[in-house]
C-alpha cells in the first residue's frame, strides 16, 4: 500500500533552482568567517533540503534514521524511492551518494554525485565528497580538482582547504 501512496505523490520542486540561492552564494563569497558563514551555509543547506513534498520529507527522515542505525541498505532503498519520485531533487541524489560512500561503494557514490552536480553545480558538499572519493581510489589529481571547485563555491571550508594544501605539492610538485 505504501508504494501506491508514493507513486501518487506529486514530484517536488527542484530546490536548487530557488532564486534565494544566488543571493546566498554571493554573500557567502564575501562573508567573514565565523557566525555569518555558518548562518549562510545553514541557509543554503536548508534551501537544498526543502523538497516541497511531505512524502519526500518523510522518506528523507526515514533514510536518515536508517543511516544513524548504520542500516545502509535500508537507507539506500528509501533514497532509491526518493530519486524515483523526483529525479530533479538534487538533495535526494546527494544523500544517496553519501550513504553509498559510507557503505564503501565509491563508484555508485561518484555516479550519484555526478547527478547532483548536473542539477546543482554549486553543491560544495558533493564536490567535497567527490574529492574524498578520488583520494580513496588513488586519484589525487582529480581529488585536488574537486576540492578546488568546492572552494571556488564556498571558500570557508577549512578541512577542504587543508586537503588542497596537502595535495598540491604531491600533484603539482614543490616550488623551487
Amino acid at each position: 500500500m505504501a508504494v501506491l501512496v508514493l507513486a501518487l505523490s506529486a514530484p517536488a520542486h527542484a530546490r536548487q533552482t530557488d532564486p534565494r540561492l544566488d543571493s546566498l552564494f554571493g554573500r557567502l563569497q564575501v562573508a567573514e568567517d565565523g557566525p555569518p558563514v555558518e548562518r549562510l551555509t545553514r541557509e543554503i543547506w536548508t534551501v537544498w533540503t526543502e523538497s516541497g513534498s511531505p512524502t519526500l520529507d518523510l522518506l528523507m527522515k526515514r533514510a536518515q534514521m536508517a543511516v544513524n542505525a548504520k542500516k545502509f541498505e535500508t537507507a539506500i532503498a528509501i533514497l532509491d524511492t526518493v530519486v524515483e519520485i523526483d529525479p530533479d531533487y538534487a538533495e535526494g541524489w546527494n544523500r544517496r551518494a553519501t550513504v553509498h560512500f559510507l557503505a564503501g561503494d565509491y563508484a555508485r557514490s561518484a555516479l550519484d554525485i555526478e547527478k547532483v552536480l548536473d542539477l546543482e553545480p554549486r553543491h560544495f558538499g558533493a564536490l567535497s565528497g567527490l574529492g574524498q572519493i578520488m583520494e580513496r581510489i588513488g586519484r589525487p589529481e582529480a581529488a585536488l580538482d574537486a576540492y578546488r571547485r568546492a572552494l571556488m563555491v564556498n571558500p570557508h571550508m577549512p578541512q577542504v582547504r587543508s586537503r588542497v594544501d596537502d595535495l598540491t605539492p604531491e600533484v603539482e610538485g614543490r616550488g623551487i
